[in-house]
């Protein structure tokens, strides 16, 4: 007698798609408190914002040597009217293919990442925000892997993947990683460590905040890591194929 098996397995793949926000005007402050923030300031004898239903206007009166001037070596942009051109660079990421394959029967875990670095010479800093082009984020035609839900508030601590359940989730990493992230080693969004493969959650096509900070540091940069987990539970039964999703991560200058 012949005896026929038959393996279903599933391939799970990340296109990453970064944003680079280029060379943004914004104004840095020259003095701060907890309270206020002071972009500019001047020493004039007038002027100051007018405003009508045709124009709005921003004046001094009394600065010398203000406008715009350059040469090989430099840019100036004297005056406190002249708006600040702030550098902020995104770099790295790539394209994903979560590892191992998994079996539709007998499931098991599929990890990746991805990691961008952050470069600004903005002193008041940047933000780094991460989304998903669809819900759920993990699809294959008319199929598709659930996005990850934590148990409470807070990022689970550990990926948890239920008998039967499959799961796609993601968890950030890096030196400006926001509090929700951080843990103490046992819970997540609270203490202030950041240990690798912790604190996961389902993307949200919505952008959620991953990392900031809220200083310059250039021409360093920062660097962040985003981890990528498929769970899928004994007996999940998932069809065979291979699944994608598509993930945004966008830097901005605060």
């Amino acid at each position: 007698m012949l005896r026929s098996f038959s393996s279903s397995f599933v391939t799970t793949v990340i296109t990453t798609v970064v944003i680079f926000t280029g060379i943004q005007e914004v104004v840095a402050q020259v003095r701060q408190s907890t309270n206020y923030r002071i972009q500019s300031e001047s020493i004039n004898s007038g002027g100051g914002f007018s405003s009508s239903t045709n124009y709005t206007q921003q004046s001094t009166v009394g600065e010398v040597g203000t406008g715009a001037s350059n040469s090989t070596t430099y840019s100036l942009r004297a005056g406190y009217q002249q708006m600040n051109e702030v550098y902020i660079a995104l770099t790295g990421g790539s394209n994903i293919s979560l590892l191992p394959t998994l079996g539709g029967i007998t499931g098991g875990t599929s990890n990746g990442s991805t990691t961008v670095t952050v470069t600004t010479d903005n002193l008041a800093g940047y933000s780094l925000t991460f989304s998903a082009s669809s819900n759920p984020a993990m699809q294959k035609g008319a199929d598709s892997i659930a996005n990850y839900a934590p148990a409470g508030g807070a990022p689970d601590f550990t990926f948890i993947t239920a008998v039967g359940a499959a799961l796609f989730g993601f968890s950030p990493e890096g030196v400006d990683i926001v509090a929700r992230y951080k843990d103490n080693g046992s819970a997540c969004n609270t203490g202030s460590g950041n240990v690798t493969l912790a604190c996961w959650e389902g993307i949200s096509t919505s952008a959620t905040t991953i990392a900031n900070r809220t200083s310059a540091n250039h021409p360093s940069g920062s660097t962040s890591t985003v981890r990528f987990r498929v769970g899928i539970g004994a007996n999940a039964a998932k069809p065979n194929g291979t699944y994608v999703a598509t993930t945004t991560l966008t830097a901005l200058p605060l």
